[in-house]
Order: C-alpha cells, then sequence, then structure tokens
C-alpha cells in the first residue's frame, strides 16, 4: 500500500525511509488518529549509534546521551522528529 503525499511516496504511515535528495536523512509519514504530518529528522552523512550487541562503550555512552538529551522531545510521540531519530537511528 504505497502513499504519495505532496509528490513524495511512502510505504505506508508511520514508516520512516531515508530520503536522497533532501536537507534531512530520513523522513515519515506520521499519523496519529486522523492527524497526518511529514517528519523530516537526522542529519545527513551522519551515521547514529551502531546496534546494541557489540556496541563500544563510548558508542553507549554516546547513544545514552542522546537519549538523555532529548528524552522530553522523544516522549512526545509519533508527531516529533525525537521520537523518529531515536527509534530509527539510536
Amino acid at each position: 500500500m504505497a502513499i504519495e503525499y505532496r509528490g513524495e511516496k511512502f510505504a505506508g504511515y508511520n514508516k520512516p525511509k531515508k530520503t536522497p535528495n533532501a536537507g534531512k536523512s530520513h523522513a515519515v509519514l506520521a499519523k496519529v488518529g486522523s492527524e497526518i504530518k511529514l517528519i523530516r529528522f537526522g542529519q545527513k552523512g551522519v551515521s547514529g549509534s551502531p546496534k546494541k550487541a557489540g556496541e563500544s562503550a563510548s558508542y553507549r555512552k554516546r547513544r545514552e546521551s542522546f537519549k538523555a538529551r532529548h528524552a522530553k522531545n522523544i516522549s512526545k510521540g509519533k508527531m516529533s522528529a525525537a521520537y523518529w531519530s531515536d527509534r530509527t537511528k539510536w
């Protein structure tokens, strides 16, 4: 079920994708109830933290610092860029 929104195709609601030509690294078409919002998030060219299994101590601290720094915005839910960045990249 592909959805086209403002000329951009998405696999579905709440399914993040990489954006090749935009200013941000990812985009998601977020939907909560009847509200729909296009959210772009993530800095281009910067990776998040690697997967938790076998990560180094410095990457663990980096990941935990991100989560602590953005905890208030992450808790806002699916309509915030921090939520999607935390879920996708960290």
